[in-house]
């Protein structure tokens, strides 16, 4: 251990509770938990006038309830400062104090630096779980917890959009603007950047209801990166729960002003924040991996142990932390909180959400301690709860397993509409995620709009790559091919990657309007890709986490170059979304349940090219490539916000996978007078060439690979 030095001044008592840095009587109030430790210091942490950081050492010698505590006088905010544990060190046991590594507050709203000196930062000597700990301080190479000021600039009024109505917009807080032409070069890629009029004006444009950023709670890079000049852009890689990422503050120090300013701005526009939360692992990684906040302060209170003393790692990123954990149930839902009323934040996406089930690492059960603290608190049971149904276990796949309050990431959805474009037969599996995935959700109570539908997200393809490419090219990530997955259900139509050839360009950029239509003329909750309506390319990378450079950065230059690739599918994206806001019968708020509706048809039927309903044979015909979708507006179940029911029109969608032409006769009898086109994927911007209405009984002919929707009226 390293040797203790001079106390500082004497700390006051103080109270435990809330954790964390808060100024307060003339000082500031610390409080860290710890059940393990024989004693805790804080380190006030200044700067001399080498640059060398320099500390005056404080004990908190106030111990409740496992929380050691105090009052620190003549502390100010912006103060930075870090956490020495003195305690047992036995990893066989899991427990790794070591007062030589300066650690992270848990609770800190504001972080200072980075890991800087990895070497450092490592607690043990020689093997992780025989050798001693080791005496080399920390201090100077890693990140520095700050004391914040409490308050901000005003988040505004939270748009509260029903989730009927939410179309979900997944963002790189850093790369979409890192090249806008209109933000400010010193905001470029950061939350102020994001609030940039000429950005918040594109989201409105496009129709989207809210943005669903990928993590801003503060990260650094995993050691296999360091040195290598890759970083982790990504930011899956969690070190502070309640610090805004400071890399995304346009001036350091202020992350939290902008966070809450950028905010604002888009609520200001109607559009919802919901934040992707990392609470399933940190970025400590395994045994081997740093000590930075949660091994140094209480290994066992926070991840998964085996009974000799090694991590468990469900979550394929080297540490787990524990759901059935008081300490980690509290961090988690005071962090949740304090984004959700201090920061303005609508909605949370959980990664790996399977974990957060998993209390102890034991089966999945989706009333767990952790999710059922989440779910019964009374701020966070308002807001849009997201989890992403799986981890890294085949155990852990549990889409449609989650509670009756959560939505989820519909990866069925994903592979289903996958295989129906790229020509894999067979219709029964795409007629459920169509309307609304009733299979998984409608058993427990949940809502079709629980189904949140995507085709693409960060993770794996750009839409333009998923019709380029068959297989994936991570050659720039340096680990040899080896990462990102395998399973694309991609298909490049004929070339592989970037081509001149026109025809194969022009199959391409109909099979992206074949799968955008898809998604929103889908029941449930559409996710669009950032950049997706901008035909962005990663040039066939599945895993862009370590490309903080133009490969994962959005081009903007498509809409200011009219007739481009990328200008059309822009058009073609806001048409869609327009579309799918305007028509409340394919957005309802309920399952179809085939009733009978006021114009004497079903809610929905299912119809055969000959205009003819489904039989229970048809559905087994694996080599089935198109499929008829009538929906009757005349009972439609959506409402307006204030609770009246709306009418809209019936609708016909098809959707015809096969590369022949195919016929599709329109049904007769009560399914309408005529039949009026308002949507083909044929055309660049979907407006169909010929909008004369048609007849009941009609013969139309349908290209190959393409989505109608057709507005059916008596």
């Amino acid at each position: 251990m390293s040797p203790r030095p001079p106390p500082g001044p004497p700390a006051l008592a103080g109270r435990p509770f809330p954790l964390g840095a808060h100024p307060e009587g003339g000082g500031v109030r610390f409080a860290v938990a710890s059940a393990v430790a024989d004693a805790v210091e804080v380190c006030l942490v200044d700067p001399t006038g080498g640059g060398q950081p320099v500390e005056r050492r404080v004990e908190l010698t106030e111990r409740t309830f496992g929380v050691w505590h105090g009052l620190v006088p003549g502390v100010a905010p912006g103060q930075r400062y870090g956490f020495r544990v003195y305690g047992p060190y036995e990893p066989e046991r899991g427990l790794r104090c070591n007062p030589a590594k300066l650690l992270v507050d848990p609770y800190a709203r504001l972080l200072d630096g980075g890991l800087t000196d990895p070497a450092a930062a490592i607690g043990h000597t020689g093997d992780p779980m025989t050798g001693p700990p080791s005496p080399v301080d920390s201090l100077g190479g890693v990140p520095l917890s700050v004391v914040a000021s409490p308050g901000g600039p005003d988040t505004g009024a939270a748009p509260e959009v029903p989730w009927e109505e939410t179309v979900v917009y997944e963002v790189h807080v850093r790369g979409f603007t890192r090249r806008h032409p209109e933000v400010p070069p010193h905001q470029r890629g950061t939350y102020l950047g994001l609030a940039h009029p000429a950005v918040v004006a594109h989201l409105s444009r496009l129709g989207v209801t809210a943005v669903e950023l990928m993590p801003v709670h503060a990260f650094v890079d995993e050691p296999l990166l360091f040195g290598t000049g890759r970083h982790n852009y990504w930011g899956y890689s969690p070190l502070g729960f309640l610090a805004p990422h400071p890399g995304y503050a346009s001036e350091p120090g202020r992350e939290v002003e902008e966070f809450r300013t950028m905010v604002a701005a888009l609520h200001a526009a109607g559009i919802e924040v919901i934040l992707d939360v990392v609470f399933n692992h940190t970025c400590e990684n395994d045994v081997h991996g740093p000590t930075l906040c949660f091994r140094g302060l209480d290994a066992p209170a926070y991840y998964l142990h085996s009974d000799d003393g090694r991590q468990i790692d469900i979550t394929g990123c080297g540490n787990t932390l524990d759901a059935g954990s008081p300490t980690v149930v509290r961090l988690v839902t005071d962090s949740l909180r304090y984004w959700a009323t201090e920061m303005g934040v609508d909605g949370f996406r959980f990664d790996l959400a399977s974990v957060l089930g998993r209390p102890g690492g034991g089966p999945f059960d989706p009333h767990g301690a952790l999710l059922t603290a989440i779910t019964t608190d009374p701020v966070l049971s308002r807001r849009k709860l997201v989890a992403e149904p799986w981890d890294a276990t085949g155990d852990g796949y549990r889409v449609g397993d989650f509670g009756v309050q959560w939505a989820e990431w519909n990866g069925r959805y994903r592979d289903t509409v996958r295989d129906f474009w790229r020509g894999h037969g067979g219709v029964a599996d795409l007629a459920y995620r169509l309307s609304g995935s009733s299979d998984l959700y409608a058993d427990d109570g949940r809502r079709p709009w629980q189904s949140v539908n995507f085709v693409t997200a960060h993770d794996g393809f750009t839409l333009r790559d998923l019709v380029s490419y068959d297989h994936k090219h991570n050659e720039a990530n340096g680990e040899g091919g080896h990462d990102g997955t395998d399973d694309n259900r991609s298909w490049n139509c004929g070339v592989e990657g970037e081509t001149a050839d026109r025809a194969v360009r022009a199959l391409r950029a109909r099979q992206a309007r074949n799968l955008l239509a898809t998604l929103f003329l889908s029941t449930g909750t559409p996710m669009l890709a950032a950049g997706d309506e901008l035909w962005r390319t990663q040039r066939g990378n599945n895993n862009a986490y370590c490309q903080d450079n133009e490969l994962s950065w959005l081009d903007w230059t498509p809409l200011g170059r009219p007739g481009s690739a990328g200008a059309e599918l822009f058009s073609f994206t806001r048409r869609l979304i327009r579309l799918r806001a305007g028509c409340p019968a394919l957005r309802q708020p309920e399952f179809f349940e085939g009733r009978t509706t006021p114009t004497g048809s079903p809610d929905l039927v299912w119809l055969r090219p000959d205009g003819q309903e489904m039989a229970e044979t048809d559905w087994f015909d694996f080599s089935r490539l198109t499929l008829l979708m009538w929906i009757d507006g005349a009972d439609c179940r959506s409402r307006t916000r204030g609770g009246e029911q709306v009418a809209d029109h019936s609708w016909l969608a098809v959707l015809h996978a096969g590369h022949a032409e195919v016929e599709v006769v329109l049904p007769e009898d009560d399914f309408g007078a005529r039949f009026e086109p308002v949507l083909d994927t044929g055309s660049a911007d979907g407006v169909p060439p010929d909008g004369t209405p048609l007849a009941p009984g009609a013969r139309l002919r349908v290209p190959g690979r393409t989505v109608l929707l057709l507005r059916a009226t008596r």
